[in-house]
Parts: structure tokens; sequence; C-alpha cells
């Protein structure tokens, strides 16, 4: 349950920190920064498998600096290609 709850947090912030980064973040509540921050864990974790960097993330239950980061790249490129899909350019 604990794992759970972290996860939500840490996903809420991974993704309002990559919403600061893209500029969304106006446009985005509580529960849209959890979602990609989740979902941008698991792309991140499988752009950096993909690229033979490796890494874990917070989906796999790692709450480390390095795991934070691939979340957060992760969370970077899922609001990129968002607003590449939504206005045709990236901010």
């Amino acid at each position: 349950m604990i794992n759970f709850l972290l996860w939500l947090l840490f996903g809420a912030i991974v993704g309002w920190l990559a919403s600061l980064v893209m500029r969304t973040n106006a446009q985005q509540g509580l529960l849209l920064n959890i979602v990609v921050g989740i979902v941008g864990a698991f792309l991140g974790g499988l752009v950096f498998n993909l690229l033979g960097i490796g890494g874990s993330n917070i989906n796999d239950s790692d709450f480390s600096l390095g795991a934070l980061l691939v979340s957060f790249v992760g969370a970077v490129i899922l609001l990129a290609i968002v607003n590449l899909v939504r206005r045709g350019s990236v901010r």
C-alpha cells in the first residue's frame, strides 16, 4: 500500500516538473500530472532501454534519483509528443 502511495506521489512530482519545463502547467491539474508522470516513466524506461542505457523508473518501485531522472525525461518526451500532436509544434 505504501509503494502505491509513493508511486502516485512521485508520479505527481515528475509530471508537475515536466509540465513546468514544457510550459503546460496551467493546463494540467493534479490528476493529469500523475498520469503524465506514470506514463512518462513507462516511456522513459522504454526509450532508455532501446538506447541501451538501461535504468529503472518509478514504475519499477525504484524511487532513486536515477529512476526519477529516467521518469522525468520520459514525461518531458510525452508532453513534447502531446504538444506536437495538438499544436503542430513543440514548445
